[in-house]
Protein backbone atom coordinates (compact mmCIF):
# COMPACT_ATOMS: atom_id res chain seq x y z
CA UNK A 1 0.00 0.00 0.00
CA UNK A 2 1.37 3.44 -0.92
CA UNK A 3 1.98 6.07 1.73
CA UNK A 4 -0.80 8.20 0.23
CA UNK A 5 -3.32 5.33 0.34
CA UNK A 6 -2.38 4.59 3.94
CA UNK A 7 -2.84 8.27 4.85
CA UNK A 8 -6.35 8.27 3.35
CA UNK A 9 -7.24 5.19 5.40
CA UNK A 10 -5.76 6.76 8.53
CA UNK A 11 -7.78 9.95 8.07
CA UNK A 12 -11.07 8.03 8.00
CA UNK A 13 -10.18 5.58 10.78
CA UNK A 14 -8.83 8.34 13.04
CA UNK A 15 -11.89 10.49 12.34
CA UNK A 16 -13.94 7.60 13.71
CA UNK A 17 -11.52 7.03 16.61
CA UNK A 18 -11.82 10.66 17.65
CA UNK A 19 -15.52 10.89 16.80
CA UNK A 20 -16.67 13.77 19.01
CA UNK A 21 -19.53 13.35 21.43
CA UNK A 22 -21.22 15.79 23.76
CA UNK A 23 -21.92 19.46 23.30
CA UNK A 24 -20.85 21.59 20.35
CA UNK A 25 -20.87 25.38 20.00
CA UNK A 26 -24.58 25.15 19.17
CA UNK A 27 -25.25 24.71 22.89
CA UNK A 28 -24.73 28.49 23.05
CA UNK A 29 -27.78 29.07 20.85
CA UNK A 30 -31.36 28.87 22.17
CA UNK A 31 -34.56 29.73 20.37
CA UNK A 32 -37.06 32.01 22.10
CA UNK A 33 -40.37 30.18 22.23
CA UNK A 34 -43.45 32.07 21.03
CA UNK A 35 -46.69 30.24 21.82
CA UNK A 36 -48.59 30.95 18.59
CA UNK A 37 -46.56 29.62 15.64
CA UNK A 38 -49.17 30.57 12.98
CA UNK A 39 -47.86 27.67 10.89
CA UNK A 40 -48.85 24.08 10.01
CA UNK A 41 -46.37 21.22 9.56
CA UNK A 42 -47.82 20.48 6.11
CA UNK A 43 -46.98 24.00 4.98
CA UNK A 44 -43.22 23.70 5.70
CA UNK A 45 -40.79 23.31 2.80
CA UNK A 46 -37.23 22.04 3.31
CA UNK A 47 -36.08 23.07 -0.16
CA UNK A 48 -33.01 25.26 -0.43
CA UNK A 49 -31.25 26.87 -3.39
CA UNK A 50 -27.66 28.05 -3.76
CA UNK A 51 -27.24 29.72 -7.13
CA UNK A 52 -28.29 27.07 -9.63
CA UNK A 53 -27.90 24.22 -7.14
CA UNK A 54 -31.25 22.98 -5.84
CA UNK A 55 -31.54 20.91 -2.66
CA UNK A 56 -34.63 19.11 -1.34
CA UNK A 57 -33.26 19.23 2.24
CA UNK A 58 -31.33 21.82 4.26
CA UNK A 59 -28.39 19.44 4.80
CA UNK A 60 -26.05 17.28 2.73
CA UNK A 61 -23.25 14.72 3.11
CA UNK A 62 -20.03 16.72 3.24
CA UNK A 63 -16.51 15.78 2.06
CA UNK A 64 -14.90 12.77 3.74
CA UNK A 65 -13.52 9.82 1.85
CA UNK A 66 -11.71 8.32 -1.14
CA UNK A 67 -8.18 7.61 -2.34
CA UNK A 68 -7.78 3.94 -1.39
CA UNK A 69 -9.59 0.63 -1.85
CA UNK A 70 -11.13 0.73 1.63
CA UNK A 71 -12.24 4.37 1.46
CA UNK A 72 -13.75 3.61 -1.94
CA UNK A 73 -16.01 1.10 -0.18
CA UNK A 74 -16.88 3.79 2.37
CA UNK A 75 -17.74 6.16 -0.49
CA UNK A 76 -20.03 3.52 -1.96
CA UNK A 77 -21.93 3.29 1.33
CA UNK A 78 -22.25 7.07 1.52
CA UNK A 79 -23.43 7.23 -2.10
CA UNK A 80 -26.16 4.66 -1.38
CA UNK A 81 -27.30 6.76 1.57
CA UNK A 82 -27.28 9.91 -0.57
CA UNK A 83 -29.26 8.20 -3.33
CA UNK A 84 -31.90 6.77 -1.02
CA UNK A 85 -32.39 10.00 0.96
CA UNK A 86 -32.05 12.43 -1.97
CA UNK A 87 -29.16 14.23 -0.31
CA UNK A 88 -26.29 15.94 -2.11
CA UNK A 89 -22.88 14.42 -1.43
CA UNK A 90 -19.28 15.61 -1.65
CA UNK A 91 -16.31 13.28 -1.97
CA UNK A 92 -13.05 13.70 -0.14
CA UNK A 93 -10.15 15.38 -1.93
CA UNK A 94 -9.60 13.79 -5.34
CA UNK A 95 -5.92 14.80 -5.38
CA UNK A 96 -5.03 11.14 -4.75
CA UNK A 97 -6.68 10.16 -8.04
CA UNK A 98 -4.95 12.98 -9.92
CA UNK A 99 -1.59 11.68 -8.68
CA UNK A 100 -2.47 8.00 -9.12
CA UNK A 101 -5.22 7.19 -11.67
CA UNK A 102 -5.53 3.74 -10.10
CA UNK A 103 -7.39 5.46 -7.23
CA UNK A 104 -9.99 7.05 -9.52
CA UNK A 105 -12.51 4.29 -8.92
CA UNK A 106 -12.59 5.04 -5.19
CA UNK A 107 -14.17 8.39 -6.12
CA UNK A 108 -16.05 7.46 -9.30
CA UNK A 109 -18.02 4.87 -7.34
CA UNK A 110 -20.05 7.77 -5.96
CA UNK A 111 -21.33 8.75 -9.42
CA UNK A 112 -21.70 5.12 -10.48
CA UNK A 113 -23.81 4.33 -7.40
CA UNK A 114 -25.76 7.59 -7.49
CA UNK A 115 -25.95 8.51 -11.21
CA UNK A 116 -28.65 11.16 -10.89
CA UNK A 117 -27.55 12.69 -7.60
CA UNK A 118 -26.10 16.08 -6.81
CA UNK A 119 -22.37 15.39 -6.40
CA UNK A 120 -19.48 17.70 -5.49
CA UNK A 121 -15.83 17.01 -6.23
CA UNK A 122 -13.24 18.27 -3.75
CA UNK A 123 -9.71 19.57 -4.19
CA UNK A 124 -7.23 21.55 -2.10
CA UNK A 125 -6.40 25.20 -2.71
CA UNK A 126 -2.87 24.22 -3.67
CA UNK A 127 -4.19 23.09 -7.06
CA UNK A 128 -4.77 25.27 -10.11
CA UNK A 129 -7.47 25.44 -12.77
CA UNK A 130 -6.33 22.49 -14.88
CA UNK A 131 -6.42 20.08 -11.95
CA UNK A 132 -9.79 21.52 -10.94
CA UNK A 133 -11.15 20.67 -14.39
CA UNK A 134 -9.74 17.15 -14.11
CA UNK A 135 -11.39 16.73 -10.71
CA UNK A 136 -14.75 17.82 -12.07
CA UNK A 137 -14.47 15.56 -15.12
CA UNK A 138 -13.55 12.59 -12.93
CA UNK A 139 -16.95 12.67 -11.25
CA UNK A 140 -19.03 14.56 -13.77
CA UNK A 141 -19.47 16.80 -10.74
CA UNK A 142 -22.23 19.36 -10.30
CA UNK A 143 -19.96 21.62 -8.21
CA UNK A 144 -16.40 21.78 -6.95
CA UNK A 145 -15.34 22.28 -3.35
CA UNK A 146 -11.95 23.94 -2.81
CA UNK A 147 -10.80 23.19 0.71
CA UNK A 148 -8.66 25.49 2.83
CA UNK A 149 -6.69 23.51 5.40
CA UNK A 150 -3.55 25.45 6.32
CA UNK A 151 -3.48 24.34 10.02
CA UNK A 152 -3.85 20.70 8.97
CA UNK A 153 -1.00 21.03 6.44
CA UNK A 154 1.21 22.70 9.07
CA UNK A 155 0.74 19.80 11.50
CA UNK A 156 0.74 17.03 8.85
CA UNK A 157 4.21 15.41 8.71
CA UNK A 158 4.18 15.38 4.89
CA UNK A 159 2.02 18.50 4.54
CA UNK A 160 2.46 21.62 2.41
CA UNK A 161 4.45 24.55 3.75
CA UNK A 162 3.74 27.06 0.98
CA UNK A 163 0.41 28.89 0.90
CA UNK A 164 1.08 32.19 -0.88
CA UNK A 165 -0.39 30.95 -4.18
CA UNK A 166 -3.67 29.74 -2.70
CA UNK A 167 -5.69 32.89 -3.27
CA UNK A 168 -4.64 33.13 -6.93
CA UNK A 169 -5.48 29.46 -7.42
CA UNK A 170 -8.94 30.03 -5.98
CA UNK A 171 -9.46 33.09 -8.17
CA UNK A 172 -8.45 31.24 -11.35
CA UNK A 173 -10.73 28.29 -10.55
CA UNK A 174 -13.72 30.51 -9.76
CA UNK A 175 -13.19 32.43 -13.00
CA UNK A 176 -12.38 29.40 -15.14
CA UNK A 177 -14.91 26.73 -14.15
CA UNK A 178 -18.40 26.67 -15.62
CA UNK A 179 -19.95 25.01 -12.57
CA UNK A 180 -20.44 26.39 -9.03
CA UNK A 181 -17.36 26.61 -6.81
CA UNK A 182 -17.64 26.23 -3.03
CA UNK A 183 -14.70 27.39 -0.93
CA UNK A 184 -14.65 25.59 2.40
CA UNK A 185 -12.59 25.33 5.55
CA UNK A 186 -11.94 21.91 7.08
CA UNK A 187 -12.90 22.49 10.70
CA UNK A 188 -10.97 25.62 11.69
CA UNK A 189 -13.69 28.17 10.97
CA UNK A 190 -13.61 31.51 9.18
CA UNK A 191 -13.38 35.16 10.14
CA UNK A 192 -15.34 37.99 8.53
CA UNK A 193 -12.03 39.15 7.04
CA UNK A 194 -11.53 35.81 5.27
CA UNK A 195 -15.10 35.82 4.02
CA UNK A 196 -14.79 39.36 2.66
CA UNK A 197 -11.53 38.44 0.92
CA UNK A 198 -13.16 35.44 -0.74
CA UNK A 199 -16.08 37.63 -1.77
CA UNK A 200 -13.67 40.13 -3.34
CA UNK A 201 -12.29 37.49 -5.73
CA UNK A 202 -15.72 36.32 -6.84
CA UNK A 203 -16.50 33.42 -4.50
CA UNK A 204 -20.28 33.10 -4.13
CA UNK A 205 -20.53 29.89 -2.06
CA UNK A 206 -18.62 29.71 1.25
CA UNK A 207 -18.57 26.84 3.76
CA UNK A 208 -17.30 28.27 7.07
CA UNK A 209 -16.65 24.78 8.57
CA UNK A 210 -15.81 25.58 12.18
CA UNK A 211 -14.41 23.70 15.16
CA UNK A 212 -16.61 21.09 16.77
CA UNK A 213 -16.46 18.16 14.37
CA UNK A 214 -13.47 16.32 12.94
CA UNK A 215 -10.27 17.91 14.23
CA UNK A 216 -7.66 17.44 11.50
CA UNK A 217 -4.93 19.02 13.62
CA UNK A 218 -5.59 16.32 16.22
CA UNK A 219 -5.55 13.62 13.55
CA UNK A 220 -2.28 14.81 12.01
CA UNK A 221 -0.73 15.23 15.45
CA UNK A 222 -1.57 11.61 16.23
CA UNK A 223 0.13 10.55 13.00
CA UNK A 224 3.37 12.38 13.82
CA UNK A 225 6.30 10.15 14.78
CA UNK A 226 8.53 12.94 16.10
CA UNK A 227 7.57 15.93 18.26
CA UNK A 228 3.91 16.81 18.75
CA UNK A 229 2.27 20.16 17.96
CA UNK A 230 -0.43 20.03 20.64
CA UNK A 231 -1.30 23.74 20.65
CA UNK A 232 -2.64 23.55 17.09
CA UNK A 233 -5.41 21.19 18.20
CA UNK A 234 -7.28 24.18 19.71
CA UNK A 235 -6.74 26.44 16.68
CA UNK A 236 -9.58 28.30 14.97
CA UNK A 237 -13.17 29.41 15.48
CA UNK A 238 -16.27 27.36 16.25
CA UNK A 239 -19.04 26.90 13.70
CA UNK A 240 -21.41 29.20 15.62
CA UNK A 241 -18.75 31.92 15.86
CA UNK A 242 -17.94 31.52 12.17
CA UNK A 243 -21.61 31.95 11.25
CA UNK A 244 -21.81 35.06 13.41
CA UNK A 245 -18.66 36.39 11.73
CA UNK A 246 -20.23 35.73 8.33
CA UNK A 247 -23.26 37.84 9.27
CA UNK A 248 -20.89 40.70 10.14
CA UNK A 249 -19.11 40.47 6.78
CA UNK A 250 -20.03 42.44 3.67
CA UNK A 251 -20.31 39.31 1.55
CA UNK A 252 -23.03 38.62 -0.98
CA UNK A 253 -22.09 34.94 -0.94
CA UNK A 254 -24.37 32.17 0.25
CA UNK A 255 -23.10 30.67 3.50
CA UNK A 256 -22.85 26.95 4.21
CA UNK A 257 -22.44 25.65 7.77
CA UNK A 258 -20.41 22.60 8.75
CA UNK A 259 -18.29 21.44 11.66
CA UNK A 260 -19.82 19.55 14.58
CA UNK A 261 -23.40 19.49 13.26
CA UNK A 262 -24.89 16.21 14.47
CA UNK A 263 -28.63 16.67 15.01
CA UNK A 264 -31.68 18.17 13.28
CA UNK A 265 -31.89 20.96 15.90
CA UNK A 266 -28.34 22.03 15.06
CA UNK A 267 -29.18 22.15 11.35
CA UNK A 268 -32.07 24.48 12.16
CA UNK A 269 -29.91 26.63 14.44
CA UNK A 270 -27.29 26.93 11.70
CA UNK A 271 -29.94 28.13 9.26
CA UNK A 272 -31.20 30.63 11.85
CA UNK A 273 -27.64 31.97 12.05
CA UNK A 274 -27.56 32.59 8.31
CA UNK A 275 -26.61 29.30 6.68
CA UNK A 276 -28.45 28.38 3.50
CA UNK A 277 -27.62 24.71 4.04
CA UNK A 278 -25.53 22.54 6.39
CA UNK A 279 -22.94 19.88 5.61
CA UNK A 280 -22.42 16.85 7.85
CA UNK A 281 -19.32 14.67 7.69
CA UNK A 282 -18.27 12.75 10.81
CA UNK A 283 -21.82 12.25 12.09
CA UNK A 284 -23.01 10.57 8.89
CA UNK A 285 -19.74 8.65 8.57
CA UNK A 286 -20.21 7.36 12.13
CA UNK A 287 -23.75 6.26 11.30
CA UNK A 288 -22.85 4.75 7.91
CA UNK A 289 -19.99 2.63 9.22
CA UNK A 290 -22.43 1.11 11.70
CA UNK A 291 -25.46 0.40 9.49
CA UNK A 292 -26.32 1.84 6.07
CA UNK A 293 -30.00 0.90 6.16
CA UNK A 294 -30.48 2.34 9.64
CA UNK A 295 -28.72 5.53 8.54
CA UNK A 296 -31.20 5.92 5.68
CA UNK A 297 -34.10 5.51 8.10
CA UNK A 298 -32.58 7.98 10.57
CA UNK A 299 -31.83 10.69 8.01
CA UNK A 300 -35.31 10.36 6.55
CA UNK A 301 -36.77 10.89 10.03
CA UNK A 302 -34.49 13.92 10.48
CA UNK A 303 -36.36 15.67 7.68
CA UNK A 304 -39.65 15.25 9.50
CA UNK A 305 -38.09 16.46 12.74
CA UNK A 306 -36.73 19.58 11.04
CA UNK A 307 -40.22 20.34 9.72
CA UNK A 308 -41.64 20.10 13.23
CA UNK A 309 -38.97 22.41 14.68
CA UNK A 310 -39.61 24.91 11.89
CA UNK A 311 -43.33 24.76 12.60
CA UNK A 312 -42.77 25.75 16.24
CA UNK A 313 -40.68 28.67 14.99
CA UNK A 314 -43.34 29.76 12.50
CA UNK A 315 -40.92 29.22 9.60
CA UNK A 316 -42.51 27.88 6.43
CA UNK A 317 -39.24 27.89 4.48
CA UNK A 318 -35.54 27.78 5.32
CA UNK A 319 -35.06 31.48 4.60
CA UNK A 320 -37.68 32.30 7.28
CA UNK A 321 -35.38 30.89 9.96
CA UNK A 322 -33.14 33.93 9.56
CA UNK A 323 -35.98 35.98 11.11
CA UNK A 324 -36.48 33.87 14.22
CA UNK A 325 -35.59 35.09 17.72
CA UNK A 326 -32.69 33.46 19.50
CA UNK A 327 -30.34 33.94 22.43
CA UNK A 328 -26.54 33.74 22.27
CA UNK A 329 -24.80 32.67 25.49
CA UNK A 330 -21.56 31.04 26.69
CA UNK A 331 -18.31 31.28 24.76
CA UNK A 332 -20.13 32.51 21.66
CA UNK A 333 -21.53 35.42 23.64
CA UNK A 334 -18.08 36.34 24.88
CA UNK A 335 -16.79 36.23 21.30
CA UNK A 336 -19.56 38.62 20.26
CA UNK A 337 -18.52 41.04 22.98
CA UNK A 338 -14.89 41.02 21.92
CA UNK A 339 -15.61 41.25 18.19
CA UNK A 340 -18.34 43.91 18.53
CA UNK A 341 -21.20 41.70 17.29
CA UNK A 342 -24.66 42.88 18.38
CA UNK A 343 -26.21 39.93 20.26
CA UNK A 344 -29.45 41.79 20.99
CA UNK A 345 -30.19 41.99 17.29
CA UNK A 346 -30.72 38.20 17.20
CA UNK A 347 -33.15 38.26 20.15
CA UNK A 348 -35.66 40.61 18.50
CA UNK A 349 -35.59 39.75 14.80
CA UNK A 350 -39.14 38.46 14.39
CA UNK A 351 -40.56 41.92 15.18
CA UNK A 352 -39.08 43.16 11.91
CA UNK A 353 -40.91 40.71 9.62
Amino acid sequence: MSKNNNRKNEHVSLSEKFYPEGDTSFKDISFIHHSLPECDVRDVSLASTLGNLHFTSPFFINAMSGGSKWTGKVNEKLAIIARETDLAIATGSVSAALKDPAQSESFQIVRKTNPNGLIFANLGAGHGLENAKRAVDLLNADALQIHLNAPQEIVMPEGDREFSQWIENVRSIVEGLKIPVIVKEVGFGMSRETIDLLDSIGVTLIDVSGKGGTNFAQIENYRRKDFKLDDFEAWGQSTVVSLLEAQESKTRASIIASGGIRRPMEIVKASALGASISGLSSQIMHMALDDVDETIVSLTSWKEEIKRIMTLLGAKKIEDLKHTDLMITGDSSEWCDNRDINKRHYAFRSKHR
